[in-house]
């Protein structure tokens, strides 16, 4: 008997406002919107390529970012399925009017990256790992 697998998977985003949210992904990432706005917990599926993003009305409370709620990390990670796709995501983005809070980068890591800022303030991280040998070498459970 094999061992069963993880097929894909979602990143969950709270939103202030899912409507102008899911607008700005489309707008901005070229997501499809698959809109569930008539539900009691109203949200938006979004789907771009291999990731799919789901973002959820929020009902209580103030969103806050990772990077200011915890001082640290990013909101969101997005790998490209490529290194060397990670400029022209970069100059598809920026030209789409994203906010670019870090410019493509090799990081100490080993990831060749940016990091966007999106409409709610979340940090998006985007890129490869470049070195695995940096990357990986810290690698403790197996």
């Amino acid at each position: 008997m094999s061992k069963a697998k993880f097929d894909s998977g979602a990143i969950i985003f709270i939103s202030p406002d899912v409507g102008k949210t899911a607008v700005y992904y489309h707008d901005v990432f070229g997501c499809t919107v698959v809109e569930h706005y008539d539900n009691e917990e109203q949200f938006a599926a979004l789907y771009r390529d291999k990731f799919e993003i789901v973002v959820v009305q929020s009902k209580k409370g103030k969103y806050t970012p990772n990077s200011k709620r915890y001082g640290a990390g990013y909101d969101a990670y997005l790998d490209t399925e490529y290194v060397e796709g990670v400029d022209p995501i970069y100059s598809e983005l920026k030209q789409k009017g994203a906010e670019i809070a870090v410019e493509p980068h090799i990081t100490p890591y080993g990831s060749y990256e940016f990091v966007i800022k999106d409409i709610d303030g979340r940090l998006i991280g985007i890129g490869r790992i470049k070195d695995n040998n940096t990357f990986f070498k810290g690698i403790s459970i197996k």
